[in-house]
């Protein structure tokens, strides 16, 4: 039989294959899902992989989507090599387009070229003071951080409702709920003429390289490094564990915040409560999808992006629900966490069989035979 056996030494080959591994997995099993729904598998995962970017245009909307896929995960990457399993990016998200929101109307008749960074400033700040509230409840009162911010992201979105049901309701809007267009000196440059793509892609690049560089050539990152590998070498150390857990939490407030913003600022240019797809959330798939290394999730950004468009061209070509995002989401992710053991553990044959065992009633049949 087969059983799992704990690996003398991690194994590097799975460390690094595992995600490749679970992707070949993901699209089989794609395959055999289109194949229950009743739809040409090869036409389905085409449209899913390959059509979203198969021109100029489609490599632009990928980089689109891609760019608040990284800055969430590129924050979120300082919260998990510490260790602190923040949850709260999609809340970081949502508070930062509102933050934005809120700067960007206060200056609507404004052209000064100061508007657009005091806009962003505004998105990072609000995405930075919403984490404070987790790392608050962290450090002084010992609260679980994957429940404060898992709960947090839903006072957000409420709070995000209420803002474009209220306060920041376009007056001239026809009653509908969002704000009024930004304006244009609001909104940021564009990439590439002709598409949607803006510079938020580069903020999102700049962002992972310096992730990187912090936990490859900076104290602060061996220290939370340490911290998440054992807290109590860390305080043996005299590591400030609570800044540091402070300061892992408002990078990634900042960072999920700025992409609020640019989203805001960038393709939509208003607040609407369809702002985030579920950006925050897909960006931990993202974190371990990368290991939690800059290239690696500079990599997973770019696939996950593609599985946003890929829902949307299934949903016109093929006349699927746009849900077919979440379920390649979710199959990744098991995928993923699966083949992780493989990590740690390896599947070892148990060649021999336990020797059956004479039920009490044979037995005791058999000792009174020879008695007699």
């Amino acid at each position: 039989m087969l059983s799992l056996e704990r690996r003398g030494v991690d194994s590097r080959l799975m460390r690094y294959g595992s995600p490749v591994l679970a992707l070949v997995l993901t699209v089989v099993t794609g395959f055999l899902v289109f194949l229950l729904l009743d739809r040409d598998p090869v036409e389905g995962l085409r449209y899913f992989f390959i059509t979203p970017i198969s021109d100029r245009h489609g490599w632009a909307e990928l980089g689109l989507k891609m760019a608040p896929l990284l800055l969430c995960a590129a924050g979120l990457t300082v919260c998990y090599r510490a260790k602190l399993w923040n949850i709260g990016a999609e809340g970081h998200f949502l508070m930062g387009a509102v933050g934005a929101s809120i700067v960007a109307l206060q200056f609507s008749e404004s052209t000064g070229f100061w508007v657009l960074p005091l806009v962003l400033l505004g998105g990072v700040v609000c995405g930075a003071l919403w984490s404070m509230i987790a790392a608050l409840l962290k450090t002084h009162f010992h609260c679980n951080e994957i429940l404060t911010t898992i709960m947090l992201n839903y006072i957000a979105l409420n709070l995000l409702l209420f803002a474009v049901h209220g306060p920041l309701k376009d007056p001239f809007g026809f009653s509908f709920p969002q704000s009024a267009m930004f304006a244009d000196s609001a909104l940021l440059p564009m990439l590439i003429p002709g598409t949607r793509l803006h510079i938020g892609l580069l903020f999102a690049l700049l962002a992972a390289v310096a992730v990187g560089v912090i936990f490859s050539r900076t104290f602060i990152g061996f220290q939370l490094k340490v911290l998440g590998e054992d807290p109590q070498a860390a305080a043996f150390a005299g590591f400030p564990q609570k800044r540091l857990v402070w300061f892992a939490f408002l990078v990634a407030g900042g960072l999920a915040g700025l992409a609020g913003a640019s989203e805001v600022t960038g393709p939509i240019g208003q607040l609407v409560p369809q702002v985030s797809p579920g950006y925050g959330y897909t960006a931990i798939i993202v974190v371990f999808l990368g290991r939690m290394q800059a290239v690696g999730i500079i990599l997973g950004s770019a696939l996950l992006a593609l599985t946003f468009l890929g829902g949307e061209m299934m949903q016109i070509a093929m006349n699927l629900p746009k849900a077919m995002t979440g379920l390649f989401q979710g199959l990744l992710l098991f995928y993923l966490l699966t083949c992780d053991a493989f990590i740690h553990y390896r599947l070892r044959w148990n060649a021999k069989a336990a020797k059956p065992v004479a039920p009490a009633s044979a037995a005791n049949t058999t000792l009174a035979g020879q008695e007699r």
